[in-house]
C-alpha cells in the first residue's frame, strides 16, 4: 500500500482509492477524460483494484451495475466533467430502484472555473436529483492533514451509505485544479514525511452491515398466520446474495404455514424446486380462469420482496384487497396495489428462523408440521399447477415452429447447473413468467426490473458475466440494438456470454397492447422495426454469430457453454404470429380445472 506523493491531486486521489480498497472495493470502471485524470491514475495504479476503461459512459455505468448485481458490493464509476456524468443517469435510476450499490465519482472544475463559460463545465452538484442514497461535493484537494482526514472519513461514510439503510447509489462530485497529470511538485515531496500511511489507514476494515431489524409482536403475527387456512406466499422478483438460503427460508415458511408459494420466473425459487412441495409456477395462467380465481381467494397474502410481473396476479390481488404482509428489509414502500398492507422490515431468512423457533416452542398445541386440518385450499392450488404445467409441457414438446415463448421453457431445462442468465425487459421477462419450468438446476436469474427499461441491457449482462461462470443473455432485438456500444467491452471482458437474440424485427410487447389495432401509426412509431442484419453487426464488432434454425440446433449450442468470448445466437420469429398465439392460448391452459376441488 502506497500513496502517490507526486503532487497534491495524486495524494488526494490515491488516499481516496486506498480508503475504498480497504473498505472492500475490488472494481472501478473508468471513462476517459481530462478532468478525472487524478482518479483514473489512482485506480489504474492500485494493485488490488481492477480498473476497467470503458469508452461509453452509459455502457460503463450499466457494466458496473452488472458487476455490482453479481458481487453485491459497490463498484466505483469514474467520469470527467461536463455531460459525461449525465450519461450515468439511467443506470443510477436502475441501481436506486433495484437496490444495487454504486459509488459514482464525477470529476469537476474547481469553483472559480464555474459559471464563467469555462469549457466542459455544467452544474454537477446534485446532478442525479433524489436518486442517490447520499451525495456531496468534496473539498478541493489539499495537503492539509486535517482535510485529508476529512477525505478519509467522508469516503468511509460514503461506502456505508451505499449499503445503508438500503443498498443504492452514492454520488461524490470531486473538483480538481491543475496539474491534473501526476507532474511532480516540491510541496507534495516535502509533505511525504508528515504522513505515515499505516497509521493513517489503521482501523479501516471491510464494511459489515449489522442486522438491526427488530419487529415488535412478530410472534403474534406468526400466530395469526398459523390460524389461517387460506393463505399464500408470493415470491417476487429477487436477486438474493445467497439464493439457496433464500429459497430454503421461503420453503420452510411455506411448509410451516402450509401456504403455497407463487414463484415469479425471475426468482431463484423456481430453480430450487426440490425444496418446496407447494411451488406454484403457473399462477398467471391459473388466474385467467375466473371461476377458479374466485375459489382461490386468500385471506392472507405474504409477499416476499417485489411483486411478480404478472398483470393477472396484480389485478386479482387488487380486486380482492386481502390482508397483505410485505417481507423486505429495505425502507422502500413495495405496495404498488395499495392493499391492506403491513410492511415487516426483516429478511425472509430472519422471519423463517423466528417462525420455526416459535412453532417448535408451541408444538404441543400445533400439529401442523405433519397434518393439514383442511387441505382443500392448498390441494386446489397444487392440482391446478400440475394440470396447467402438464398442458404447457405437452404443448411445448409438440411445437416445432420457432415461437419465442418456447425459449423460456427450453432454457429452464437445458442450461448447465447454476448458469447465470440475464433476462431482458419487455416480452422475455413475461415469457419467463409464463413458461419457465420449475427445476433443480440452481440457475441464477438476473434482470433490470427496478425501472424496467431496456437501457444498458447488453452492458449489464456483460458486467454480470465478467470474471464469472459462463453466462446467458436472453433479449429481443430492440433491447440489444439500444446498447450495441456494449460490444466495445469485448477486449476488456473476461469470461463467456451467449446472447440468445429473439429477432422479431420490432417491439413485440406492443403487439400485446391495444395500440396494435391502430396502424398507422402503430408499425412505425411503436413496433419500430429496424431491419438490421445482425450477422453483419457481429462482424463489425468481431463477435461470433450463428443463426438458429431449429430447437435441436439451439440445444446443442447451450450445453455445454463455451468458456470464453461473446457470441450471438439469433432466433428469427414473427412478432404478430407470436402475439396472436399468446392471445389465443394463454387463457386456455386453465379452462379445464374447474372440476378439481
Amino acid at each position: 500500500m502506497s500513496i502517490d506523493f507526486r503532487n497534491t491531486n495524486s495524494v488526494w486521489a490515491s488516499i481516496l482509492a486506498t480508503t475504498l480498497q480497504r473498505l472492500g472495493l475490488t472494481t472501478a470502471v473508468i471513462c476517459p477524460g481530462s478532468r478525472s485524470t487524478p482518479l483514473a491514475v489512482a485506480f489504474a495504479q492500485h494493485p488490488q483494484i481492477e480498473a476497467i476503461p470503458v469508452l461509453d459512459e452509459r455502457s460503463a455505468s450499466f457494466f458496473a451495475l452488472g458487476i455490482a448485481k453479481r458481487t453485491h458490493r459497490p463498484v466505483v464509476l469514474v467520469c470527467t466533467s461536463g455531460t459525461a456524468g449525465a450519461n450515468f443517469y439511467p443506470a443510477i435510476i436502475e441501481a436506486k430502484e433495484s437496490r444495487i450499490p454504486l459509488i459514482v465519482l464525477t470529476a469537476d472544475r474547481p469553483p472559480e472555473m464555474r459559471d464563467c463559460h469555462s469549457g466542459q463545465t455544467i452544474d454537477q452538484v446534485k446532478l442525479y436529483g433524489n436518486y442517490p442514497n447520499w451525495q456531496t461535493e468534496l473539498a478541493v484537494p489539499s495537503l492539509d492533514i486535517k482535510l485529508l482526514r476529512y477525505l478519509r472519513q467522508t469516503i468511509m461514510y460514503a461506502w456505508e451509505r451505499s449499503h445503508f439503510p438500503t443498498p443504492g447509489v452514492v454520488h461524490l462530485n470531486i473538483p480538481f485544479r491543475d496539474p491534473l497529470a501526476p507532474i511532480p511538485e516540491l510541496e507534495a515531496e516535502v509533505f511525504k514525511s508528515q504522513l505515515q500511511p499505516e497509521e493513517f489507514f489503521a482501523g479501516i476494515t471491510p464494511y459489515i452491515q449489522t442486522q438491526t431489524s427488530s419487529i415488535p409482536n412478530l410472534e403474534t403475527i406468526i400466530e395469526k398466520w398459523l390460524q389461517c387456512e387460506r393463505g399464500i406466499i408470493i415470491a417476487g422478483v429477487a436477486q438474493p446474495i445467497q439464493p439457496e438460503e433464500y429459497c430454503s427460508a421461503i420453503a420452510h415458511l411455506s411448509k410451516l404455514l402450509k401456504f403455497p408459494v407463487l414463484a415469479e420466473g425471475l426468482s431463484p425459487v423456481r430453480n430450487y424446486a426440490q425444496l418446496n412441495p407447494y411451488l406454484i409456477s403457473t399462477y398467471d395462467l391459473i388466474l385467467r380462469n375466473q371461476q377458479l380465481a374466485q375459489q382461490l381467494t386468500p385471506e392472507i397474502v405474504i409477499q416476499i420482496g417485489d411483486l411478480p410481473t404478472s398483470k393477472e396476479l396484480r389485478t386479482w390481488l387488487e380486486s380482492l384487497q386481502p390482508e397483505q404482509w410485505i417481507i423486505d428489509p429495505s425502507h422502500h414502500n413495495l405496495d404498488s396495489l395499495h392493499n391492506q398492507t403491513h410492511h415487516l422490515r426483516i429478511s425472509v431468512e430472519q422471519l423463517s428462523f423466528v417462525a420455526q423457533k416459535y412453532l417448535l416452542s408451541k408444538q404441543s398445541q400445533y400439529n401442523r408440521l405433519n397434518e393439514i386440518p383442511n387441505s382443500s385450499y392448498i390441494d386446489l392450488w397444487c392440482n391446478s399447477e400440475a394440470s396447467v404445467r402438464s398442458s404447457i409441457d405437452q404443448t411445448m414438446i409438440s411445437m416445432q415452429e420457432l415461437f419465442e415463448g418456447k425459449l423460456a421453457w427450453l432454457l429452464s431445462q437445458t442450461l448447465p447447473q447454476k448458469t447465470p442468465i440475464f433476462i431482458s425487459n419487455s416480452m422475455p421477462v413475461r415469457d419467463v413468467e409464463f413458461f419457465w419450468k420449475p427445476n433443480n438446476s440452481e440457475i441464477q436469474p438476473f434482470f433490470n426490473r427496478g425501472a424496467n427499461g431496456i437501457d444498458g441491457t447488453l452492458s449489464t449482462a456483460l458486467g454480470i458475466a465478467h470474471r464469472h461462470q459462463s453466462s446467458i443473455m436472453l433479449t429481443g432485438d430492440l433491447a440489444l440494438l439500444h446498447d450495441t456500444n456494449g460490444f466495445l467491452l469485448r477486449n476488456k471482458f473476461f469470461g463467456s456470454i451467449t446472447i440468445i437474440l429473439i429477432n422479431n424485427n420490432g417491439g413485440g410487447i406492443f403487439e400485446m397492447l391495444p395500440i396494435f389495432k391502430f396502424d398507422p401509426p402503430f408499425e412505425e412509431f411503436f413496433a419500430t422495426p429496424q431491419n438490421i442484419n445482425f450477422a453483419d453487426l457481429c462482424t463489425t464488432y468481431n463477435v461470433d454469430y450463428e443463426l438458429i434454425t431449429s430447437w435441436e440446433h439451439l440445444q446443442q449450442l447451450l450445453n455445454p457453454l463455451p468458456t470464453t468470448g461473446i457470441r450471438v445466437l439469433e432466433l428469427r420469429t414473427n412478432r404478430t404470429t407470436d402475439a396472436n398465439w399468446r392471445k389465443n392460448n394463454l387463457s386456455k391452459f386453465a379452462l379445464t380445472i374447474s372440476s378439481l376441488k
